[in-house]
């Protein structure tokens, strides 16, 4: 009957095992493989944050082109402008002149159609006077000497002849200096008259070539205008691309902040799990071992009971003392010298991957992360988190109950060149020497 309640009993337990416990709505399987599938989606997560971390930067350096462009194409359409202005006032100037000349030429018309009324009068009374001298000419020599004779013949002397002889010479050198001087007013109103309309002749050329000018300036500052609308246009365009790019930056920072939110939650989310198949793990595995314990404790119930009768001291003292518990003392105050002391206690105490245990096992940022918070101390979970936990000392000046960090391992420093740490699954907690392995980093949390 003893025997049947036994296996009874194993049967239970095994099925315990196989099943959820009390504990936890899981099994130890079926958790890991739930945090299995936690880190594959926080590693898809952090993948697309990486994407969107690149098309981020993509799209920061278009902002930087698109701003360069603007810069560069304000800085253009500027000159065009000041170029435009420039333009401008030469126009306004030459149009000035172009006036100015119009009303040379105006103002030389006016004096060639004077000089030419001038000279027309001259050459009248030119030609008038010179009609009466021919007149006069004619009669003196057709009358010739006779005219002499009847003129001494009148006078009563040879002073009154004189006289008249003197009258008719002053009369002929008279009309004379009267022909020359409407002669000169003639030539020289004449030549005025050249002059004035090669000044004409000369202003209307600057005029035609300023006209010309004028026309060209025209032109260009039609193109420079043309060019500056091209460069609003262009401007517009990259003020365009910029504020698209500005918006595509905030839309992936804020798909960045997101992704990173939602991996922060799903790494959270496996750490928990994590921890939950850590404590599902060891209930098992108590409750394994209890089992196995029972077994075996009831199969030597049955050997005993199968003894003779004559042995019955001996088998009253026949029951196994059984390991002793081991004892631990307290952690005491936070300083390097206890916590290394405390560390060591549990030498020889099983490796666990995953494990936080100091008594049932740890793996090494376990056993740190356990040692420091029995102390009160709060550190990161993993090794290479506690990395870059408290600060840094050289090897030089480490003391104990500092953390040495291996490349993925952590140990605590105990002084004179030697750790204790959580080795291996076949070592357990051991002691070591500080420079088994390269040392990364010596961090100093107290």
């Amino acid at each position: 009957m003893k025997r049947l309640l036994t296996c009874l009993l194993i049967v239970f337990l095994c099925a315990v095992t196989a099943a959820p416990s009390v504990y936890a709505a899981q099994t130890s399987e079926e958790l890991l493989e739930q945090q299995k599938k936690l880190h594959e989606e926080a590693q898809r997560l952090e993948k697309e944050k990486k994407n969107a971390e690149k098309e981020k930067d993509a799209a920061q350096s278009g902002l930087s082109a698109a701003n360069d462009s603007i810069r560069q194409i304000t800085g253009e359409r500027e000159m065009v402008g000041e170029a435009i202005s420039d333009l401008n006032d030469d126009l306004v100037s030459l149009l000035a002149t172009i006036t100015m000349i119009e009303e040379e030429i105006t103002e030389t018309e006016v004096q060639i159609s004077d000089t030419l009324a001038a000279y027309n009068e001259a050459k009248h009374q030119e030609e008038e006077q010179y009609a009466a001298m021919k007149s006069r000419a004619r009669f003196m020599y057709e009358r010739g000497d006779q005219d002499m004779v009847v003129l001494l013949l009148q006078s009563e002397s040879i002073s009154e002849f004189l006289n008249r002889a003197t009258y008719v010479r002053e009369l002929y050198d008279y009309d004379r200096r009267e022909l020359d001087a409407f002669i000169q007013t003639k030539n020289e109103a004449e030549a005025l008259g050249e002059q004035l309309e090669e000044e004409k002749s000369e202003l209307e050329a600057d005029h035609f070539e300023l006209e010309q000018s004028q026309a060209d300036m025209e032109a260009i500052l039609e193109e420079l205008k043309k060019e500056a609308e091209n460069y609003d246009v262009m401007l517009v365009h990259a003020k365009q691309d910029a504020a698209a790019y500005q918006l595509k930056i905030k839309q992936q920072a804020s798909t960045i902040n997101q992704l990173a939110s939602q991996i922060q939650q799903k790494t959270a989310e496996e750490e928990k799990v994590k921890k939950e198949a850590q404590a599902a793990k060891k209930r098992e595995e108590a409750e394994k071992a209890k089992a196995e314990k029972a077994a075996r404790e009831e199969a030597s119930g049955d050997e005993d009971s199968a003894e003779d009768s004559g042995d019955s001291s001996q088998s009253g003292g026949s029951s196994s003392d059984g390991e002793k518990e081991k004892q631990y003392s307290a952690p005491g105050s936070a300083t390097g010298a206890n916590i290394a002391a405390y560390a060591c206690q549990f030498v020889g105490n099983p490796y666990v991957p995953g494990g936080t245990s100091l008594t049932n096992g740890c793996d090494c940022s376990g056993f740190t992360m356990s040692v420091y918070k029995a102390f009160g101390i709060s550190i990161p979970r993993t090794s290479w988190s506690q990395q870059r936990a408290g600060k840094e000392v050289s090897f030089e000046n480490a003391r104990a109950g500092d953390i040495i960090c291996y490349a993925g391992h952590v140990a605590i420093y105990l002084g004179d060149g030697r750790i204790v740490h959580a080795s291996t699954q076949k070592t357990g907690i051991k002691y070591g020497n500080v420079n088994y392995k390269t040392i990364i980093t010596i961090r100093r949390l107290v």
